[in-house]
């Protein structure tokens, strides 16, 4: 695989020499003869249906997903890829079942836009595996999970929940962002789309918003014709950022692995640390579930805090130097976010035990980040009276 991520989608003949392809702006193809133009006779039609530098990301994505996949659509964003996913298999009175655990954009879209159309969602227990077959209805169509949640992280069993999905005709939808698929062949395990966030690890640099739709034979057509119906594209600069980052993402989320399993061994030894949501970990629920389908883990994961006020936390927060205060994850920079599921969860109940922390494991040295951390615990036990 590292191998195909540095060689995949390069044509150094057709670029030139060059090792890099060519960032092509372009909205207009001109066409030789009025025949040419009449038949649409030519490699490329129109900028938004695709540029040498869109192809070459298709072609290294197509690549990294594996034989199952048919076909890569680009979006401008990882919501992006969602929205436009589920708008090419649902249609007005179908029913979706989600995972409770997902991304909550996701939640929202369904929430909103997909339940205006008449759509049905219902949301199910990450957990629930084959039991998921009660879930049924005779227009349910499709399934979405997200393994493992990017908050709680709850790891959904999803081949168990592919074959449910496929005995009845449904469409299996994964949001395999935090593994990536080089970590996870979701398409190989019988998912019939994977999306992934580009904006996360394959851009790894905190610099664009990109989204992939990777669909299998039976699905690519559908939503090849959804992406054209919708107009949906990216810009060149950002299709470029993107496959710069692919090339690296071996060397990258290695680190991110190690490290983040690193510091995630470290809080948990931690006294105010009183869970920590990591599936690659070995006492993790999901951890038996991890080594059988994943060969890696990034590294985002939580962290429950034993309990203390809201200004325990923020004094935690605020005297990080390390790690910064944003939302996203993926890029080479560590960050830490606050973060409570109780709201929005109807599945299931979050009820954690403390306040919870996402932390993004960046490539920072751990030892400093380590450091970081302990000072930031110091302040919040500061203000919880001490351990």
């Amino acid at each position: 695989m590292e191998t195909t991520l540095v060689t995949a989608g390069r044509d150094t003949k057709a670029q030139k020499g060059f090792v890099n392809p060519s960032v092509v702006h372009g909205s207009t193809v001109l066409y030789p003869t009025a025949d040419d133009l009449r038949a649409h006779r030519g490699e490329f039609r129109y900028g938004r249906h695709g540029t040498p530098t869109t192809k070459a990301l298709q072609e290294a994505m197509m690549e990294l997903e594996g034989p199952q996949c048919a076909g890569v659509g680009i979006a401008p964003s990882g919501a992006g890829a969602i929205s436009t996913t589920l708008l090419s298999v649902l249609k007005s009175g179908d029913h979706l079942l989600v995972c409770d655990n997902v991304y909550q954009p996701t939640r929202n879209f369904c929430n909103g836009l997909l339940a205006r159309y008449g759509v049905e969602t219902t949301y199910f227990d990450p957990l629930i595996g084959s039991g998921i077959a009660e879930l049924f209805k005779a227009n349910t169509r499709a399934v979405l999970v997200e393994a493992p949640g990017s908050q709680s992280f709850e790891m959904p069993d999803v081949p168990a929940i592919v074959s449910v999905a496929h005995a009845r005709g449904a469409i299996m939808i994964d949001d395999n962002t935090w593994a990536t698929p080089l970590y996870r062949r979701s398409l190989d395990q019988g998912v019939d789309i994977s999306i992934q966030a580009v904006t996360k690890y394959i851009g790894g640099h905190s610099d664009i918003m990109f989204g992939t739709i990777s669909a299998n034979a039976r699905t690519w057509p559908t939503v090849a014709e959804t992406i054209r119906l919708l107009g949906v594209c990216a810009g060149p600069d950002d299709v470029f950022l993107a496959i710069r980052g692919l090339r690296t993402l071996s060397v990258r989320l290695a680190q991110h692995n190690k490290s983040g399993i690193e510091m995630a061994r470290w809080l948990a030894a931690r006294p105010e640390v009183i869970r920590v949501l990591h599936p690659a970990l070995e006492g993790d629920p999901g951890h038996q579930i991890w080594k059988r389908d994943f060969t890696g883990a990034s590294g985002l994961f939580s962290i429950v805090l034993k309990p203390a006020p809201q200004e325990a936390v923020d004094a935690l927060l605020n005297s990080l130097k390390l790690f910064g205060m944003g939302f996203s994850w993926g890029g080479f920079e560590s960050l830490a976010v606050p973060f409570d599921c109780t709201s929005y969860r109807t599945a299931t109940k979050w009820q954690p035990g403390g306040p919870a922390v996402r932390l993004h494991i960046g490539l920072e040295n751990v030892e400093d980040l380590k450091a970081d951390l302990a000072s930031g615990f110091d302040a919040f036990n500061r203000h919880t009276g001490g351990v």
